[in-house]
């Protein structure tokens, strides 16, 4: 059959209407079923407390097209049980709901939840972290209801984390400590607390994620001191202590732990019971390691002799 430009025109003006009709028809199939309420507007009658909060929340925003209010609201998180949990009058555990402040159920299952949207980036080793194999679920930190996360404000995140860890906020409160208590660091700017690594830091080693900020003591210098590239805490205390520079124990202490050699005297720091001939037996006395030896990190020394590398000026 021979195709005429008219027919043409005909054959496309029947496609374009039956394009508008499907596009009107659903269009009508998504607006909501009259008189009957969304499932945000039914837990709103029971639970206008959560509901405010999670209204001004990120899960709550309607900018978001990935936020659980344009995907089924309270649904999304709490199941389709939550349907059967009010059509029963509500009540606690009525219906199967999933409820996150629950301790009948488990941390796994809640955060299972979470990990639907929240798997990728420095959460996709949450399974396998210190936390969770601790019973440990996203809920325990954060609140997911609030318009404010506590967790996720550096000046507040360390009253979350010391809920559990009561013997850091001991530490952040010594006299030498990082900047914590003043606000210019969180525990987050060390530790990555979804990670799996044994300390849970945001980099695979306690000197590479001291090296974040530290960088000057990296090196490589000619003459290594080996604590450093070997791990910072064996000298430092990160969280705080009552010793300037965050030090475990004061020179020569800390020094004479590793270091006794002939080359210099290494009995303890106390007065000499009888008479000093020469000032050999004066020991440590007074005296502080650091005062000769500066370049404690690492030294660029060049000089020929045999006390080269043993971190002077």
């Amino acid at each position: 059959m021979r195709v005429t430009p008219r027919r043409n025109l005909r054959v496309f003006g029947m496609l374009a209407a039956t394009l508008l009709l499907l596009a009107g028809t659903s269009g009508a199939l998504a607006q909501p079923v009259p008189g009957k309420a969304s499932p945000e507007e039914t837990c709103k009658q029971c639970h206008a407390d959560y509901f405010s909060g999670y209204a001004r929340s990120k899960h709550g925003t309607k900018a978001d097209l990935r936020a659980p209010a344009n995907n089924g609201g309270c649904l999304a998180c709490h199941g389709d049980a939550a349907l059967e949990h009010a059509a029963k009058g509500g009540g606690r555990g009525v219906g199967g709901v999933l409820g996150f402040n629950d301790k009948k159920v488990a941390a796994q299952a809640k955060s299972a939840v979470c990990l639907n949207c929240h798997q990728s980036g420095e959460r996709m080793n949450w399974q396998s972290s210190v936390h969770a194999t601790r019973d440990v679920s996203c809920s325990s930190c954060h609140k997911v209801h609030a318009a404010h996360d506590s967790v996720r404000d550096k000046v507040t995140q360390t009253e979350t984390c010391y809920t559990c860890h009561k013997e850091q906020r001991v530490q952040m409160s010594r006299p030498s400590h990082h900047p914590v208590v003043e606000g210019k660091m969180s525990c987050s700017s060390c530790h990555n607390v979804h990670g799996d690594n044994p300390k849970q830091l945001v980099r695979a080693s306690v000197v590479e994620t001291c090296f974040t900020c530290h960088m000057e003591k990296r090196g490589p210098f000619v003459h290594n001191h080996p604590p450093v590239q070997e791990d910072c805490a064996i000298c430092h205390q990160p969280h705080g202590t009552t010793i300037s520079n965050l030090l475990k124990a004061r020179p020569p202490f800390l020094c004479q732990e590793c270091h006794s050699h002939t080359s210099h005297p290494s009995q303890a720091s106390g007065l000499p019971t009888g008479r000093a001939t020469s000032t050999s037996l004066m020991g440590s006395v007074a005296r502080g390691c650091l005062n000769c030896h500066v370049n404690i990190h690492g030294s660029n020394s060049t000089q020929n002799s045999g006390t080269a590398g043993r971190f002077r000026r």
